[in-house]
């Protein structure tokens, strides 16, 4: 299958890092099913990366899986550099992986601080350094950076997390703004409340799921196929016009609780 007209991506490559599972997935599939070939990222999960790959090429398209730790540092320069040099040029990136450890502030350690940093903001400017100048050349390329609700409405818990994924928007725009006009558009999708393989456990429990839907103006938690579609807007010459944007796909959450419910603890 494969998408027709203007959100075609017919002779297209992406590149999706944490394509192994949940948001990840969602997006490369799509981004197969509307005629891109893949390059599919993924740390310490073989079985989920080549699951992606099996299932990208049952739709016709070419796949291959790459391993990185974006929390060691150099090792996005290094997987950016293998890309292009075993994969060819890529068209489209998905900055999709991250690592969330939640944790008191006053309990922060200096390691977990540096592991998110080097994980969440410096991975994205570095495979942006490595990759873009190649879209710029060819005069057409895609990054959309995949966000968070808690950069608009942050926990203290996860201060780090959040304040990073406002500094990845920040750095998409300043980005956005030198390469437009080169034919490169770099925005950021935000998800809200999204239930994945990674948090299945939390939302098989009834009252957690009663707290969450409760809070979110749409009224049930996200999924990760929720994220595909402006994803896909945002990747194909139907989103030629968008640049430095951000799309929230929470469900309305970050606009506020739903009414009645700001008391309701998720």
């Amino acid at each position: 299958m494969t998408g027709g007209g203007r959100f075609s991506l017919a002779g297209r490559k992406a590149l999706v890092t944490g394509a192994n599972s949940g948001i990840g997935r969602a997006i490369a599939l799509g981004l197969a099913e509307s005629g891109a070939d893949l390059v599919v990222h993924h740390l310490g999960d073989d079985e989920g990366a080549l699951d992606t790959c099996r299932r990208t090429e049952a739709l016709g398209r070419s796949a291959h899986a790459v391993e990185a730790d974006f929390t060691v540092s150099g090792a996005a320069v290094l997987l950016a550099g293998t890309v292009l040099e075993e994969h060819g040029n890529i068209d489209i990136l998905i900055a999709n992986a991250a690592i969330e450890r939640r944790s008191q502030w006053s309990a922060l350690s200096e390691s977990d601080i540096e592991a998110h940093v080097t994980a969440n903001f410096s991975s994205l400017l570095l495979l942006a350094r490595t990759l873009l100048p190649p879209m710029i050349e060819r005069g057409w390329g895609r990054v959309v950076a995949i966000g968070s609700v808690l950069a608009a409405r942050p926990r203290a818990e996860t201060v780090v997390y959040a304040s990073l994924k406002s500094a990845q928007l920040t750095a998409i725009r300043a980005l956005a703004r030198d390469v437009g006009a080169k034919g490169v558009n770099m925005n950021v999708v935000s998800p809200g409340a999204i239930e994945t393989e990674r948090n299945s456990e939390r939302y098989a429990d009834p009252a957690f799921r009663r707290a969450v839907e409760a809070k979110i103006p749409i009224g049930r938690a996200g999924r990760p196929d929720d994220c595909v579609g402006p994803v896909l807007l945002l990747c194909s010459d139907a989103g030629a016009y968008i640049t430095g944007a951000n799309i929230p796909v929470d469900g309305g959450w970050s606009i506020g609780d739903a009414p009645g419910n700001a008391g309701v603890t998720a």
